[in-house]
């Protein structure tokens, strides 16, 4: 078996879904289990409808609802024609956005966005491209079968980020995919989209089609998963950002999984994770181009002293300074608990003996944050800041990238440095206007024309 999961811009359009099934069709001897995104652009349509319907501003969140209902309707007939099938999707995907309306207008009358009613709402993209995906491949003469994602993805409680259960997720997929596919059909399910053990809709986080498929892929010890997207595969840097960024063929586990946390957009970063725990190797592929070769995440490949950079803007910059910490034991976890209990992700530590200092990227949490950090000693706090991060398996043998890495930013001002344990990610935290020219010189540094790949 190997798990095919088709990204936003994969299933975009009727074009693209026509791709799509082509690329199935070539993988039916391998028993493909397809997991598909929402459309592309339609997850952020749904988070803006939620967040205006409860500010108040329902009829714009109603026109919105009936912008979504157009598109899917109008790429449901550009694959399906005038036929028995479009109409019968057509009700089903209207029956959907009639839901959809219905909790729009809940929303307005509560007035409050929560983390569960946006759940509720996020979930309506994938729901709508898995019922399409399943009647385009059908046109196509392919004995799909939709899955419904909820009875398969088993989560805990914890809306918009919640964490997958893999023992329930195992048990379900072998319960309710695998017969699927051994009986010669092809299952369909939407990504990102899960639900409690009491039957609500959880989801697993931006990106998180990325991540179900992986869990899919684990839970039934697929012999690959692969993530078709729009760009060619793993690039030496973001090709919006650096000119002449390169196709790498093979990338380590460890190398992928520092790329996607430090801005890398090909994958999400919790894709790799359950891959790496059996070593499923991961494809990253181009849709619009499926016969190129892509990229090949696994454990056997070339230790590089760098094999890429990878930025992000947008971060914010935490430094906690008390005498407290000289020479105390358990003031790093008790800092640590903070961000636990409220639930805040961090990305880069550097400690000195009074002082931390760290990164997060999603801000929404410090007002909250603030009161606990305060009481263990004084804290600063720096927005629009920007992560750079070179990256390689052997970036920290003998020392020479790393100083090449600096000596490149000679004249950057640099807020903050971190090794990882592994050695194979600096982290350079530089202003956020400057995230796409550090980027730049990095890459010129290492990848310049006429240099191999170092």
């Amino acid at each position: 078996m190997i798990v095919v999961k088709f990204g936003g811009t994969s299933v975009g359009d009727a074009d693209a879904i026509r791709r799509a099934a082509s690329i199935v069709a070539a993988r039916r001897g391998r028993q493909p289990i397809v997991v598909v995104s929402a459309m592309a652009g339609v997850t952020n349509a749904l988070l803006a409808i939620a967040e205006q319907s409860a500010r108040g501003q329902l009829i714009g969140a109603i026109r919105s609802v009936e912008a979504l209902r157009e598109r899917h309707m109008q790429q449901a007939e550009l694959l399906l024609g005038d036929s028995p099938e479009c109409a019968e999707l057509c009700s089903e995907m209207s029956a959907m956005i009639d839901e959809l309306a219905h909790l729009t207008e809940a929303l307005n009358t509560l007035g409050d966005a929560t983390p569960r009613s946006l759940d509720a709402i996020a979930a309506y993209g994938e729901q709508l491209s898995s019922q399409l995906a399943v009647a385009a491949f059908r046109k196509c003469g392919l004995p799909a079968e939709h899955v419904e994602a909820r009875d398969v993805m088993v989560t805990d409680e914890a809306f918009t980020r919640a964490e997958p259960n893999t023992d329930a997720i195992a048990e379900a997929a072998l319960r309710l995919v695998a017969p699927v596919a051994r009986d010669g059909r092809i299952p369909v399910m939407g990504g990102f989209i899960g639900a409690t053990p009491r039957g609500l809709t959880t989801t697993l986080g931006r990106g998180g089609s990325d991540y179900s498929a992986a869990l899919l892929g684990a839970a039934l010890q697929a012999e690959a998963i692969e993530i078709w997207t729009d760009v060619d595969g793993m690039l030496t840097a973001d090709p919006r950002v650096v000119e002449g960024a390169r196709l790498l063929d093979r990338v380590g586990f460890d190398e992928a999984s520092e790329l996607a946390s430090f801005g890398a957009k090909v994958l999400h970063p919790m894709t790799i994770y359950p891959a790496v725990r059996l070593g499923i190797p991961v494809l990253v592929l181009n849709s619009r181009r499926p016969d190129g070769k892509g990229t090949l995440i696994t454990f056997e490949a070339p230790r590089r002293g760098v094999t890429a950079i990878a930025g992000k803007s947008g971060v914010t910059l935490i430094r906690l300074r008390t005498p407290r910490m000289l020479l105390s034991e358990g003031f790093l976890r008790t800092t640590f608990d903070v961000f636990h209990r409220h639930r805040a992700s961090v990305d880069v530590v550097a400690t000195s003996e009074v002082s931390v200092s760290l990164t997060i990227d999603d801000a929404s949490r410090l007002d909250a944050l603030l009161p606990d950090l305060r009481e263990l000693g004084d804290v600063a706090i720096e927005r629009n800041r920007g992560i750079v991060a070179v990256v390689g398996a052997a970036l920290s043998a003998g020392g020479e990238h790393m100083a090449r890495a600096l000596g490149a930013l000679r004249d950057t001002p640099i807020h903050m440095l971190s090794l990882s344990a592994t050695g194979i990610n600096l982290t350079i935290v530089v202003d956020g206007e400057q995230v796409s020219p550090v980027m730049r010189r990095l890459h010129e540094e290492f990848f310049h024309e006429g240099a191999p790949v170092s």
